[in-house]
């Protein structure tokens, strides 16, 4: 019998893609969203509902369903408006993902998948010293506040439903349909701009879409995988300068990366205003994903390489 899923964030540059990759595992899905997906799918029914809350009533979509995948959440905002930004985040990712949670854990689902972020534990870490799953968390914006304490209630509600809580903590993600900072860093290099980005050894953790989603469906109702916390990553740390050499390769451009001292960027940046910027460019951020391989007996099955090629073969051309 095929496994009922419930995934929520379908519309988005991962839901989607776990969509996907749960119909190929001959999975059933329900969608709900606000507005209709814009595909279809014989084993997939794509129910509107209205924006996600404290009050959603989600009972309708629940009957039936093993598994909730909850991939929708306000994301984080580089330029951010609201007055109260922690009260805005906490209403979506808190308030209600647990009103989900619980009325999944009232519908008898068997397990409940949240996908988190790696702001859970912090933005940096020293070179050599990546964060564990087991780390006391250290979030230091309002997104990362909201993921850490929706993380907390939902294996806190585990303990007392007896609904499985699995939740993962990815870094940057990339792959095909990846927007924002990394796909203006790729237009950048297919245009053989000359990036002063050559001295910067740091250490930082990504995870190709295809790995997350194939972790994702991994842990789908997977005994180890009962009220932990996961990390994830391809396996392989890339210094700014790596990455960006890598990413020439994967279009076929020459690399132009140009050595320049990454403490004199740093000052240019702040200069410039744009201290997040550099600090992004140069902190090292690396996740250890051995708990995640270990308990679940998973390892990547995509390599840096294979996945930037596919994101790179996916750039629009403009």
């Amino acid at each position: 019998m095929k496994q009922q899923i419930l995934l929520t964030g379908a519309s988005g540059f991962v839901g989607q893609a776990i969509a996907h990759a749960c119909l190929a595992a001959d999975a059933s899905l329900i969608c709900p969203s606000r507005r209709p997906l814009g595909w279809q799918d014989a084993d997939m029914i794509n129910p509107l509902v209205s924006d996600m809350t404290a009050d959603t009533d989600w009972s309708a979509h629940l009957q039936g369903v093993d598994i909730v995948i909850h991939s929708a959440a306000r994301v984080h905002v580089m330029h951010e408006t609201a007055s109260d930004p922690l009260a805005q985040f906490r209403a979506v990712n808190v308030d209600a993902s647990l009103q989900l949670a619980r009325q999944a854990a009232a519908a008898g689902v068997k397990q409940f998948i949240y996908l988190s972020s790696v702001k859970v534990n912090g933005e940096a870490t020293v070179p050599g010293h990546p964060y564990t799953a087991d780390d006391l968390p250290m979030p230091q914006d309002a997104y990362g506040i909201s993921k850490m304490e929706a993380e907390r209630a939902l294996l806190q509600l585990a303990q007392t439903t007896g609904m499985a809580v699995t939740v993962i903590r990815p870094p940057l993600v990339y792959g095909p349909g990846v927007k924002a900072n990394f796909l203006s860093m790729l237009r950048m290099v297919r245009r053989g701009l000359p990036l002063p980005l050559g001295s910067i050894h740091n250490q930082r953790s990504f995870v190709y879409l295809g790995n997350l989603v194939d972790l994702i469906l991994h842990c789908r109702l997977h005994e180890a995988a009962r009220n932990q916390v996961f990390l994830t990553s391809d396996g392989r740390d890339l210094s700014t300068t790596e990455l960006l050499r890598l990413c020439a390769q994967a279009l076929q451009v020459k690399s132009r990366v140009l050595p320049f001292p990454a403490g004199l960027l740093t000052l240019a940046a702040s200069i410039l205003g744009k201290k997040n910027v550099a600090d992004r460019l140069c902190q090292s951020l690396q996740v250890d994903i051995s708990k995640t391989k270990k308990l679940l007996t998973w390892s990547p099955p995509y390599s840096v390489e294979q996945g930037l090629q596919a994101t790179a073969a996916a750039i629009p051309v403009k």
